[in-house]
C-alpha cells in the first residue's frame, strides 16, 4: 500500500468529475437534491490562456445521488470504473458498460454472464480488491473515472485494520469519486438506507446516463415477477426452506442457518418467490448449529446459499463438487442421513448472493425450478445456466439486445 500520496505531483483524479458535497460520512452529503435525482445545468468553460480567446463553450453537467456518498456532479459520463463486488459489475454490464470495467473479478460468477454474450476476465488477469488486498496503487494505476463501491466498506470491514477512513478519503480526493451502497446485506456499521436491487440500479443508470437501458430491463424484471406470481401454488402448498450459509461444513457437522426473508439483495430470489424459512430468528441469531439441531427442524428442502457459484473452478457450476462438499457427507452421517431433504434428494445449490439484474434473472428462474419443478420445470445442475426454451421465464436475446443498446 502506498504510504505517502503527497509524493505524487499534480492531480491524478479525473478533472471532469467533482463532488457537490463535502465529506463521506454516514449520511448524504450537502448539496444532494434528492434520492436518485439528477439535475442539469450549464457552465462556462474556462477560456484558454491565449489573449485572443473570447468565446466560451457551453458545458452540460448532471448529478447522480446515492447514500452514503451523496450527490456527485459529472461534466461527462464516466468511461472507466473499478468495482469490488459482483452486484455493481453486473449492473454496469447490464447498462452497456462492459468496456469500462478495469478490476476486479472478486465475487463475480463469470459463467453467469455467458447467456448474455458477456465475458469476465479471470482473476489471474486482474488485480482484485478484497479485505486483505486493498492496495492504493490499484486505484492509482488504473485511474478510474468512478469507483463503484460503498465508500465506508473498505475502512469498516478491513480484517487487518490496514485501511483507514483517511485512506478512503485520499482515494476519493486523488483518484475518483466513490459511487455505491453496500446493499448486499445489512451490516452492524450500516445504519443508512439499504437499497433494493432496482433502486441501486436506477441510481447507477443516473451515473452512466443510461435511463433507456435501465427502463427496458425493469420491464423484463417486472414481466418475470408477474409471471412467477401468477403461477405460484397456494401459500399452504409452498415448502419451507432451510437456507444454509455456504460456510457450513457437513463433514464437520457444523451448519450456519439463515433466514430467507432478510433484507438485502443476496436473498432477493427467495423473497420474490415468497419462500418461507424453516429456521426461526432465534436459531439464526444463535449462529452455528449441529446435525441434531438440524434434524429437530428437519426442513423439507435444504439450500446452500451462494452454492451455485462457490463450488467448481470458477468457469461454471460443478454438480460433482457440490455433492462432494455438501450432500455426500450428510448422506454418510448417522443423523444427517435421517434428514427429509437428504432422503428425498432435495439439497440444492443456492443463489450466488452478489447479484445484479442479469444474474438475478437467471437465479430467480433457477430457484423457481428448485422449489416448484412441476410448474417451472426441473432444475438441471449439469447444464445450468443453460435452460430449455420451454422453461425459460425471460428471453435471453431480448436482454442481450438491451445490453447492446437495441431497444
Amino acid at each position: 500500500m502506498a504510504d505517502d500520496a503527497t509524493e505524487r505531483k499534480g492531480p491524478t483524479r479525473r478533472e471532469y468529475v467533482k463532488y457537490s458535497g463535502a465529506a463521506i460520512g454516514g449520511g448524504l452529503l450537502a448539496g444532494c437534491t434528492g434520492e436518485g435525482s439528477q439535475s442539469t445545468s450549464t457552465a462556462d468553460e474556462t477560456p484558454t490562456d491565449t489573449a485572443t480567446a473570447t468565446e466560451t463553450a457551453t458545458l452540460t453537467t448532471y448529478e447522480a445521488c446515492i447514500e452514503p456518498v451523496g450527490c456527485v456532479e459529472f461534466d461527462e459520463v464516466p468511461e472507466t470504473y473499478i468495482v469490488n463486488n459482483g452486484e455493481w459489475a453486473d449492473m454496469a454490464f447490464a447498462l452497456g458498460q462492459r468496456d469500462g470495467f478495469l478490476t476486479a473479478t472478486n465475487m463475480i460468477p463469470g459463467f453467469m454472464f455467458d447467456p448474455f454474450g458477456l465475458d469476465v476476465p479471470p482473476e489471474s488477469e486482474t488485480a482484485t480488491l478484497s479485505a486483505t488486498n486493498w492496495d492504493k496503487e490499484i486505484f492509482y494505476e488504473n485511474d478510474p473515472d468512478v469507483i463503484l463501491m460503498d465508500p465506508n466498506y473498505m475502512h469498516k470491514t478491513g480484517w487487518d485494520g490496514s485501511w483507514s477512513e483517511s485512506d478512503t478519503e485520499e482515494i476519493r480526493e486523488e483518484v475518483a469519486p466513490f459511487f455505491g451502497n453496500n446493499f448486499l446485506r445489512r451490516r452492524e456499521w450500516h445504519d443508512y438506507k439499504l437499497y433494493s436491487l432496482y433502486e441501486a440500479f436506477e441510481r447507477l443508470a443516473d451515473c452512466f446516463q443510461e435511463r433507456e437501458r435501465y427502463e427496458a430491463l425493469v420491464e423484463v424484471h417486472q414481466q418475470v415477477q408477474s409471471e412467477i406470481q401468477s403461477r405460484l401454488p397456494a401459500r399452504g402448498e409452498r415448502p419451507t426452506v432451510g437456507l444454509l450459509n455456504s460456510a457450513s461444513n457437513p463433514s464437520k457437522g457444523t451448519f450456519y442457518p439463515m433466514r430467507t426473508q432478510t433484507e438485502g439483495v443476496e436473498t432477493k430470489p427467495y423473497r420474490d418467490l415468497d419462500v418461507g424459512s424453516a429456521f426461526t430468528t432465534d436459531l439464526v441469531e444463535n449462529g452455528r448449529i449441529d446435525y441434531e439441531h438440524l434434524l429437530e427442524v428437519d426442513p423439507e428442502m435444504l439450500i446452500v446459499h451462494w452454492g451455485i457459484g462457490t463450488t467448481g473452478d470458477g468457469t461454471g457450476f460443478s454438480p460433482s463438487a457440490f455433492r462432494e462438499q455438501y450432500v455426500t457427507p450428510m448422506e454418510e452421517h448417522a443423523v444427517g442421513s435421517q434428514l427429509t431433504a437428504v432422503q428425498n434428494g432435495d439439497v440444492y445449490p443456492g443463489a450466488f448472493g452478489s447479484q445484479g439484474p442479469l444474474t438475478n434473472l437467471l437465479q430467480t428462474e433457477m430457484v423457481a425450478q428448485q422449489l416448484y419443478p412441476d410448474e417451472f420445470g426441473t432444475f438441471d445442475p449439469e447444464s445450468f445456466p443453460e435452460v430449455p426454451d420451454t422453461n425459460q421465464l425471460f428471453d435471453r436475446q431480448r436482454v442481450r439486445s438491451i445490453i447492446d443498446g437495441e431497444f
